[in-house]
């Protein structure tokens, strides 16, 4: 099986946010597809169980996702690409709006924001698809939408969050630490991660 054949598919990054405890988590994923436009339409959404925003998924049965412009800074995707909620805020310093359900979206770089309700859901071993009805929707900008492409274009790899990963080497390795996808046949003895600074010894082969 070549998996390189599924680098012909382009998927859209997007924020997903809810609300656990009081507090705020979100991650970045490239996961989120309309599935029907009946009325009221749904959203699929796929998530890792070892995310805190799958915590808060779960908890509440609700998420709000916001929708990237092309225009979206590296520092922002890598936040909340790489780094866990169990240990920053990742919403501080950031314009960040609520959803009627609590769920926090951020306003920078928005296009529009999406909020669901989980109406359904599929165990994946380590995902969850959910199956999310639209409970809100709101145009917050305009231009054109962030897709996995426009961001590997810029020269970033795929966030650790999102539920695809890309690699154009048959072989990639990936950082135990943070979960940054080092997109490369070998690693070189002094490789430190561009994210979290840990050394090869942290990284374990992705095929």
């Amino acid at each position: 099986m070549n998996r390189k054949a599924f680098n012909c598919i382009n998927y859209g990054l997007f924020l997903v946010g809810a609300v656990l405890d009081g507090k705020y988590q979100g991650c970045v994923i490239n996961s989120l597809h309309q599935v029907t436009s009946s009325m009221p339409p749904k959203f699929s959404l796929t998530l890792n169980k070892s995310n805190e925003t799958y915590k808060a998924v779960e908890a509440c049965g609700s998420f709000a996702a916001t929708v990237l412009d092309r225009e979206t800074p590296k520092e922002l995707i890598d936040l909340f690409g790489y780094k866990s909620g169990r240990v920053a805020d990742k919403f501080s310093g950031y314009d960040v709006g609520t959803d009627g359900s609590g769920n926090p979206y951020v306003k920078d770089h928005a296009l529009a924001r999406i909020s669901c309700k989980i109406v359904d859901k599929l165990d994946l071993s380590s995902y969850v698809l959910y199956i999310g009805q639209v409970t809100e929707a709101e145009v917050l900008g305009d231009g054109a939408a962030m897709t996995l492409d426009d961001y590997r274009g810029s020269g970033g790899s795929t966030p650790a969050a999102a539920t695809v990963v890309r690699t154009v080497e048959e072989v990639a390795w990936r950082c135990t630490v943070c979960g940054y996808i080092a997109e490369r046949e070998t690693l070189p003895d002094d490789y430190r991660c561009p994210i979290c600074r840990a050394p090869k010894d942290k990284f374990v082969k992705v095929e």
